[in-house]
């Protein structure tokens, strides 16, 4: 056995890995920016450190600055906790170094994403011909689905993308709602869409495409048209209703790609079916790993039906990218990266370890936790819940209209975060600050939801008794 110079080094990051989940840690970051930048921004030396001194280092560093997102008591963003497993066969991936491009380069990553790629539509219950692209996550899973319906719906028009690019395509139409995700903006914009091709549909309450008001907008316009709808708003939870936007995608020849990145999860329940009715007749869609599944960040899977666009639209080659015919699966035809971490081994990992039977667990217990939650955040005099809970999320407001009920949201936050002990995020939501709680960490469950409710409540009474005195209060609804 050759002599490893690096054993020390990996061995010490291979120990505080093994204890620091076993330890409290401050949910929020306890550094401030300048102190951050004095931690890192040091002068680079002119000779090299040795490996256990920059991990010490970089540990001291990080640390004050790191936020708690694996800790049960995370609700501020849709971010998952990073399972266990998926963290050790991430070591793993980190120490075999491969580079996940072609297949050639890494085999043993080519089929491991094969295989992921079988177990999620198998997992989510979608068209078993489709394509997947394992990449960073459901950002860049909605710029491939996006992609590969730019080429196949132009080329409906008799325009070829990839000789002719978007010089002389006919305009097209892109439908959505006017609460999507930032996500599928952006994703459209580098595609080289801007604000002429983009219809905004009216939403609902939830956030959500209002058929009738996306029904009028489409039989107005002619040409190439794309509709972007949502499983799993960002703050409401909800889901469009699939068969209805599925049959005018269809009536008017559309492309129709699915922004699920946790909604989509709910597939795996029984008891959620009705919130995905008609998702497979979609053409494309987009989901995170990250989130729901626990994978370690990055993860998120692109699932296209129609294999042959999806490949049209990433394909990545050239001579020295060697082929063989008996090779296995070539990322680079459903990604667009070339050099890129193989990221099909942490997910395999996460796969395997939870199995079909976890995966639903995980996503039950969540919806479970929520929905108790709701329910007795509701009967806190003066909050309300703004949308009926299906999944994870919880939207809190005030009950009542008042000069300074936006306010008091705010305040209610900054209550709950002061002694640290749970991490809350508020957002501006219809027009109103709301409190955005999200329940997806690994380990949160009823327990959990049952302790914040009693600390919403606690500070919520403080705040009501503070305003009282301050005279905010007044009557009045929403």
């Amino acid at each position: 056995m050759k002599q490893n110079k690096h054993a020390s080094v990996l061995a010490h990051a291979a120990q505080y890995g093994q204890t620091y989940r076993q330890k409290t840690h401050p949910l929020h970051p306890s550094a401030t920016t300048s102190e951050l930048r004095q931690l890192f921004n040091a002068p680079l030396p002119e000779e090299p450190t040795p490996g256990e001194t920059v991990i010490r280092q970089l540990i001291a560093a990080a640390e004050p600055g790191l936020v708690g997102n694996t800790d049960p008591n995370f609700y501020a963003w849709v971010m998952g906790g990073s399972d266990p497993v998926g963290v050790a066969a991430d070591w793993l991936t980190s120490i075999w170094g491969q580079n996940a491009g072609i297949f050639q380069t890494s085999p043993a990553a080519a089929i491991a994403e094969e295989a992921v790629s079988a177990w999620l539509l198998d997992m989510l219950d979608l068209p078993r011909e489709s394509s997947v692209g394992l990449v960073t996550g459901a950002t860049m899973a909605g710029f491939v689905g996006l992609a590969a319906a730019r080429t196949a719906i132009i080329a409906r028009y008799g325009h070829d993308f990839e000789r002719e690019g978007l010089q002389g395509v006919p305009l097209v139409t892109i439908y959505l709602s006017d609460d999507t995700h930032v996500s599928n903006l952006a994703a459209l914009r580098h595609l080289g869409f801007g604000e002429a091709n983009i219809e905004r549909i009216a939403s609902d309450a939830n956030g959500l495409i209002e058929i009738e008001a996306l029904r009028t907008a489409m039989e107005g316009t002619d040409g190439p048209k794309i509709i972007v709808a949502t499983a799993g708003h960002i703050n409401s939870g909800g889901f469009d209703d699939f068969e209805e936007v599925a049959r005018l995608s269809q009536l008017h020849n559309a492309w129709l790609h699915i922004d699920g990145a946790f909604g989509l999860w709910a597939r795996v329940l029984p008891e959620k079916q009705h919130l995905t009715r008609g998702l497979d007749l979609a053409d494309s869609w987009s989901v995170d790993g990250h989130k729901w599944l626990q994978i370690p960040y990055d993860s998120g899977f692109a699932i296209v039906k129609d294999a042959d666009a999806h490949k049209r639209a990433m394909d990545i080659s050239a001579s020295y990218l060697n082929q063989a015919e008996d090779d296995g699966r070539n990322p680079t035809l459903y990604n667009p990266e070339l050099s890129r971490r193989a990221r099909g081994f942490a997910a395999w990992a996460v796969f395997k370890a939870l199995g079909k039977s976890g995966i639903r667990s995980l996503v039950a217990k969540h919806c479970k936790s929520a929905k108790l939650l709701a329910d007795e955040i509701a009967k806190i005099p003066g909050l309300s819940v703004v949308s009926a809970v299906e999944l994870n999320q919880v939207i809190v407001a005030t009950s009542k209209s008042y000069s300074g009920c936006n306010n008091a949201i705010k305040s209610l936050s900054e209550e709950l975060n002061k002694n640290h002990s749970v991490f809350v995020k508020t957002a501006m939501w219809k027009e109103r600050m709301v409190l955005r709680l999200s329940l997806i960490s690994q380990e949160t469950d009823c327990d959990h939801a049952e302790k914040l409710v009693q600390s919403i409540r606690t500070a919520w009474e403080t705040i009501q008794q503070r305003q009282e005195l301050e005279g905010q209060f007044t009557t009045g609804t929403f």
